[in-house]
Parts: structure tokens; sequence; C-alpha cells
């Protein structure tokens, strides 16, 4: 077991093939925060103009799209994604999940305030079908979702803190 004081010594030389390789993998390692947001908000438009053509790809355009990316930390993590205002307090938030056994799934949640005023609400689409009955449910509100007491599910996504001020428990 190594002092943790100690700094391990490299076993290669500065000039090796090895080390040269090392340096590779490591400059060719993980996309930069601009390519995590550039290929985000490319999936994300892509996936629209795919899933969604008579709706949300007709009325989105690339340029609508803010690409975020990739958050690691401990406890959490989370993929490159990208957001599209809709107006009135609605979202659209889009990622790709990679896994081994599913390779990269699209992942489109819309983002719903809610009637109360004290969150949002978010919900998974899996279909432009699903999107047109969401819309419908949601239209009589203005674009927004019913708050019900017995399920508190406006408190999914809470509203951001002022500046200054730090948000306390809802």
């Amino acid at each position: 077991m190594h002092d943790t004081l100690t700094a391990v010594t490299r076993p290669y030389a500065a000039d090796s093939p090895l080390a040269h390789l090392l340096d590779m993998a490591q400059a060719a390692g993980q996309p930069t925060e601009d390519e995590q947001r550039e290929d985000a908000v490319t999936a994300a438009a892509q996936h629209l103009y795919n899933a969604y053509p008579a709706t949300l790809g007709s009325v989105l355009d690339v340029m609508d799209w803010t690409g975020h990316p990739a958050l690691h930390s401990l406890g959490f993590s989370f993929e490159p994604a990208a957001t599209a205002w809709l107006d009135g307090g609605l979202w659209l938030h889009h990622t790709l999940r990679i896994s081994e056994d599913d390779g990269a799934v699209d992942v489109l949640t819309l983002i719903v305030p809610c009637t109360c005023g004290d969150g949002y609400t978010d919900i998974v689409l899996d279909s432009e079908d699903l999107l047109i009955e969401i819309l419908a449910e949601l239209r009589p509100t203005h674009g927004r979702s019913v708050h019900d007491d017995r399920h508190g599910d406006c408190r999914t996504v809470h509203r951001a803190a002022p500046l200054g001020r730090r948000l306390t428990a809802l």
C-alpha cells in the first residue's frame, strides 16, 4: 500500500511510447463542455424531428435549444442535456440515457408549472400521441398542471430561489 503523502513515481520515461500514448488518451478522453452542449442540442433537435414531426418538430428549431454539460458529483451523475423554453412556464428537457443493455435512449420530459404556483410537474413523453393527450389536458388550465394535495406531484421540480435568498422546504 502506498503512503498517501508520497507521490507515486512513474515507472516509464517521460518521452517513452507509453508516455506519448497516455498523453494521447488524456487529450482524446472526454469531450469538452462546449462539445457536450453542442451534442446535446443536436440530439434533442434530431429526436424532435424524427419522433415528433407534426408537433414539436414543426415549432422548435435547433436554435431554440440550450445545451448543458454532464454533471458528476458524489451521490449523483447527470448526462449532458438540452432544454427548450416553450413559454408560459413550460420547458422541454432532453437527454440520452446510455446503458450497456439498451444503448442510447432518448428521454424527453415536459416540465409544467402547477396551478398552485409552488412547483412543477415533470412528464416523460414517449410518443407524439401522448404529447397531444397531455396538451389537451393542459389547455383548459392554460398550460398548468392541476394541483393535487394527495400526491404532492407538483413538487418534483421546485422553483429557483430568488438571488440572495435560500429556498426553504415547501
